[in-house]
Order: C-alpha cells, then structure tokens, then sequence
C-alpha cells in the first residue's frame, strides 16, 4: 500500500490535468485514458520487468526470461489482512479488520464532506461555472479528487488481491471495477448497492447463460454482454431522461415569459 501511494498520486496529477483540459467530455476521455495507461501496464510487465526492472524471484518469470507470468500466486500474504482479526460464524469467516476499515472509511468520507474540500467538490460537481463564481479553484480542487480517487484505488487493489491470494497479472486491474453510483451523483449507499448488484449479476449470469447455450465458456461471454448491457441501457435512460427534464423546463419558461407578456 504505501508503494503504491506515490505512484497513485502521479498517475493522479496526469489524469486530472488532462481531465481538466477535456471539460465536458469527461466520459469518454477517462475510457481513452484508461485504455492508454492498460497499454503502458501491459508494456511494462510483458517486455519492461526481466529485461529492465529486475525480477528477483524467478518463479513469477516467463520461460523467456523477461515478462511476468499470466498468474502469480500470492498464498503467501493470501487473507494476511482478513486473518488479523476473524470470526467463523456457522462456518462462514467474517473477517473483521477488513469490515473495520470499510466501516472507517464510510466514516471518514462522512466527515470529509463537511469539510471546506468536500464542499468545494460538492459545489465544482453540481456546477463548476458557479463554484467558479464563488471564488472556488474548479481545476485545482479537480485534481485534488482525481489524486484522492487513485490513492484509494490502489489501497483497494491491495486488499483485494490480498484477498484472492492469486494475481491475474493482465486482467486483474480490471476485475475490481463495481459501484452503483449514477452520472452526477456517488454516495455511501450506491457503492454497497452496486457492490451487491455486481456480484449478483456475476453469479447468475453465466449461469443463466450456461442454461441457454449450455456451455460454461459462451456464458462467461454471456456475462459480460449483459454487464456492460445494463450499464449501456442504463447510461442511455439517464441521458434521455435529463433530456427530457431540460426540455420540461423550457417549455415552462416559455410559458412563463407568454404569461407575463399577457
């Protein structure tokens, strides 16, 4: 974790500075961003490590003698955090410190929003040109929560792969990737909501599609074609749905304005 506090933090100042060179087009130029960074990921551990960066332990090493190994097994450090502190409760293991420290965090973002920097990113969220108005540094403050944001993923990304105890080498980085949060609006709530829908979906889906096509492979595909299904559909219903709001309003203005011609 604290390795990868620094390199968060960079990653973090390069993701905002050009996030806030693309105002408006936030969306699809995180999607670029995030494919270019996969790319540079997959440069470093497939040619990089082995041949550049020294890779003490041969055993994670490709045959060729640079690049990393599909998986690398982690048992060694596997529940190191989940087993400081756990309960077996009918046979199920709740691993308390882990809990503990969603519980701090929920916590700490609760305080956090109350601070002048949670209230400043409140008010740069719902409208920059007014945050802006009001004497808020809208690109500096932007930062400061894309910076956040890295830091406390790759927290996470720790705990989760300390977790597993085995790391996808290529593909890990993109299996931790839940939330529930809509557009213009992330809270406490939505994360355990999308958490819990995620997961859900994760199970019964290439179950379901294993039933109609009656092979495991084609339902893992089934899988993610109704994930990123739902997340399209839903993306789509939220846009028409402001559309429709930005149009209601308009026609009340108008309305307005013919009343007080009248």
């Amino acid at each position: 974790m604290i390795m990868s506090i620094p390199i968060s933090i960079v990653l973090g100042l390069l993701c905002g500075k050009i996030l806030n060179a693309a105002k408006g087009r936030e969306m699809i130029t995180s999607y670029i961003i995030s494919f270019f960074m996969n790319g540079v990921y997959q440069l470093v551990v497939l040619y990089m490590m082995g041949s550049i960066i020294p890779i003490v332990h041969t055993t994670i090493k490709l045959p060729r003698g640079y690049g990393v190994r599909a998986s690398v097994d982690l048992t060694r450090i596997r529940k190191a955090l989940d087993n400081v502190w756990s309960i077996n409760v009918g046979g199920v293991i709740i691993p308390v410190v882990t809990l503990l420290i969603i519980a701090l965090m929920c916590l700490i973002i609760v305080w956090f929003r109350r601070t002048k920097l949670g209230q400043d990113m409140r008010a740069v969220g719902q409208d920059m040109e007014v945050a802006r108005a009001a004497g808020i540094d809208v690109e500096g403050t932007r930062i400061i929560s894309i910076v956040i944001s890295t830091v406390l993923a790759g927290i996470g990304m720790v705990i989760y792969l300390q977790n597993m105890g085995d790391m996808a080498t290529y593909s890990s980085h993109s299996q931790m990737l839940v939330g529930g949060a809509s557009v213009d609006k992330a809270s406490i709530g939505n994360v355990f909501l999308g958490v819990i829908l995620f997961h859900t979906m994760f199970i019964l889906a290439p179950k379901a599609g294993a039933v109609i096509a009656g092979n495991e492979v084609i339902g893992e595909y089934f899988r993610v074609f109704v994930s990123y299904g739902v997340i399209t559909v839903a993306l789509v219903m939220y846009e028409t749905k402001k559309r429709r709001a930005k149009a209601g309003m308009g026609a009340q203005l108008a309305a307005a304005q013919q009343e007080g011609e009248r």
